[in-house]
């Protein structure tokens, strides 16, 4: 691998080898472009998270087999008027939809059909609320559902003066793409102008903050177009997957050409010729760059074992993305710099002779300190680590993903006018489905009934459906609290595990499912579990055997990933406080540990490759202590900087109107700023000068 990457590296940093890369590139992207449709026609606001085997999805297939299509889009509206909502608005409304017969509408209950009695549970107590169930077909794409909302929404505002807030899955749906819509273009415009901010006021040189960003650019055209191609081949891509790639993307990108960039330079001041600067730069720095997107792209495929779709959608949008940034690490990044040469630094040019580093440099001062108090510095930044993990005790998930929309999105406004008018539990009952092997008597029946009555956390239980030849019967049971509440969500693995006793006290031979969102969210959490299991153990082994074949040593690659793995219970332990002290954040989604990890331990690697690698090419002129001086003195001037820049690149997330995205984002930014100054500045260079011994040393005592 060493020696292809320098044949190609060698290649790139000539004159006509610049220009033929960049030409190559320039191609590429213009072919792709012109015959490719880009990843944003192929976006979709949600992909099916669970995987068929789980329980709630066969408990939705077998009522779909038994009582006809589930496959429908439920829509809520929310009807709420200053005084009372009256009944004869329901009616003329329902009436209206049901006349205009608009596209995808399938349901509609025809409230003036009704007995009166049977009309009351459409209202609050104070019938101030009304709700309008509406069912449409599930094709549907999402602006076919948003101009059926809005020709729904237009009817109302014709016949009542009522204020309407559209929620349940198909409101949902289109608030989700409306918000990633405009959410795109705010991130792609932030995360590009606070790059190119941070880049002008750390180096002070224009090109060296346009150059990175010119890469990215073309990084960034190639990858959408390859995901268009995915995407026209039939792979669906979530929104938020797209989202957190385009970030990832910039950040990577620039943090790589920072890398070059500052080898670049320290070359320039040992040779006159820019051609043999570059050469001799890449040779130093294009393995641990290439090895450092290497990890991240391991971590990104990793997740294609994964179970839920969340977390596999991310493999090959994440894969593609990580390809494409090692490839142009060490062909378009190193082509750009050598093209503009010494000027790329202007104003203050690189000069044969001049210092490297100067000793009175913090970082100086820092590998200074580290090599004399290894073990004062282990004890400090150890004990820092254990306050911040110690917050992880106080960790509560939050379940209801709705709770992280904006608090005007419409679908969240409907959605918690239910949850204050209403029962909560009625947000989204439980179906509970019994598959008997026998006919079910009315007593064996009504016997299931009552004893789901009496489970912990129950409100109601009503018999809903049944087969003409009485084996399958489907209940609705609603709980006491949130069907997204952690305590309805424990209640029913309950109901779950007690499965058998509660057939039995019936009773009753067959099986029983459950069906619905607290069902699902169960599934969910379970599946997550496990996920996160499978994820930390194969990213962990699989970056620790890479770094194996990077250092050619088993000691080197424990520190590098100890040191890493402590860090991200750190970060998640100290984001979360901060989240909560500043933001009044105290809940996280289920998501956000497994989002936080990969790319924590992915990307803070990075930076410990760069540093070990630049010990180890100093450790072959130096003993222990003085090569890891030299490695924290020159790695750390442009490490820092990457470390805030891509800090910075992840807190743009935070301007997202999605609390989910916002957390991450915040954790994130807060790991990396501990990789970047706590653990690849001291604690990592710490543990190399205690443990580490000098060869010299070693032939001596052999002596």
């Amino acid at each position: 691998m060493k020696k292809l990457l320098q044949h190609i590296t060698d290649r790139v940093s000539t004159k006509k080898g610049m220009w033929m890369t960049l030409l190559v590139w320039i191609l590429v992207t213009v072919i792709l472009t012109v015959a490719v449709p880009s990843v944003r026609d192929y976006q979709v606001t949600s992909i099916d998270s669970l995987p068929d085997d789980m329980q709630s999805v066969i408990a939705n297939e077998k009522i779909a087999d038994y009582f006809g299509d589930s496959e429908l889009l439920p829509a809520i509206l929310v009807l709420q008027a200053n005084d009372q909502v009256a009944l004869q608005d329901l009616v003329t409304i329902t009436d209206s939809i049901i006349e205009k017969d608009l596209k995808g509408v399938k349901e509609v209950v025809p409230i003036g059909m009704l007995p009166e009695p049977a009309t009351e549970s459409f209202f609050s107590e104070d019938k101030t609320t009304a709700i309008i169930p509406v069912n449409l077909d599930s094709n549907l794409d999402t602006p076919e559902i948003k101009e059926t909302l809005d020709q729904i929404t237009s009817i109302i505002g014709d016949k009542a003066e009522l204020d309407v807030s559209v929620t349940g899955p198909a409101g949902i749906a289109v608030d989700t793409t409306d918000l990633f819509t405009r959410a795109d273009i705010v991130l792609i415009m932030a995360t590009v102008g606070i790059i190119l901010v941070l880049l002008i006021v750390i180096y002070r040189s224009p090109l060296i903050a346009l150059i990175p960003l010119l890469a990215a650019v073309f990084v960034y055209q190639v990858v959408t177009q390859l995901l268009g191609a995915f995407g026209k081949a039939g792979l669906l891509m979530s929104s938020q997957s797209v989202s957190i790639m385009s970030v990832l993307l910039f950040a990577a990108v620039i943090d790589y050409s920072l890398f070059v960039f500052s080898r670049y330079r320290e070359e320039l001041k040992q040779h006159d010729n820019k051609y043999t600067a570059m050469k001799t730069a890449m040779r130093g720095t294009g393995l641990p760059v290439f090895y450092s997107g290497g990890t991240v792209f391991l971590a990104m495929i990793i997740l294609i074992f994964a179970d839920l779709g969340d977390y596999k959608n991310f493999a090959p949008i994440f894969g593609t993305a990580l390809a494409v940034i090692m490839i142009s690490s060490v062909t378009l990044v190193p082509a750009l710099f050598t093209i503009f040469g010494r000027k790329s630094f202007w104003p203050v040019i690189p000069k044969v002779g001049d210092t490297t580093v100067k000793s009175s440099s913090i970082w100086s001062k820092v590998g200074r300190f580290v090599t004399k108090k290894p073990v004062v510095s282990i004890i400090v930044v150890g004990l820092f680590i254990l306050a911040s993990a110690t917050y992880n005790v106080n960790l509560k998930y939050e379940f209801d993903l709705i709770k992280s929309f904006p608090e005007d999105m419409p679908s969240r406004v409907g959605y918690e006018l239910l949850e204050s008018k209403f029962e909560p539990g009625d947000l989204a009952p439980t179906t509970v489905l019994i598959e008997s092997d026998n006919e079910l008597t009315d007593e064996t029946k009504q016997s299931l009934l009552e004893e789901l009555s009496n489970q912990d956390h129950v409100s109601t239980v009503r018999i809903e459906n049944q087969t003409e030849d009485q084996k399958v019967v489907s209940y609705s049971l609603t709980f006491d609290d949130s069907p997204y509440a952690l305590e309805s969500i424990e209640a029913l693995e309950d109901m779950q595990e007690k499965a058998g006793e509660l057939l039995e006290r019936s009773q009753i031979n067959g099986e029983l499912y459950f069906a619905g969102e607290t069902a699902s969210s169960l599934d969910d959490r379970n599946t997550n579990n496990r996920d996160m299991i499978i994820i930390v153990l194969l990213e962990t082994l699989l970056i620790f055997i890479m770094l194996i074949f990077l250092t050619k040593s088993i000691k080197m690659p424990i520190y590098m990933m100890g040191t890493i793995i402590v860090s991200f219970f750190a970060a998640l332990g100290l984001g979360m406080f901060l989240t909560n002290l500043f933001f009044d954040i105290d809940t996280i989604s289920t998501r956000v540990p497994v989002y936080a990890f990969i790319f924590l331990v992915a990307l803070g690697i990075d930076y410990n490759i760069i540093l070990v690698s630049r010990f180890m090419e100093e450790r072959e002129k130096h003993f222990i202590k003085k090569a890891t001086e030299i490695a924290v003195a020159n790695t750390g001037g442009v490490i820092s900087s990457a470390g805030i820049i891509l800090a910075a690149t992840f807190a743009v997330l935070m301007t997202q109107p999605i609390q989910l995205l916002f957390v991450f984002g915040f954790i994130v930014a807060v790991g990396i700023l501990i990789d970047t100054f706590i653990i690849r500045g001291i604690l990592l260079p710490s543990l190399i000068v205690l443990f580490e011994k000098d060869k010299r040393v070693k032939e001596a005592e052999g002596e």
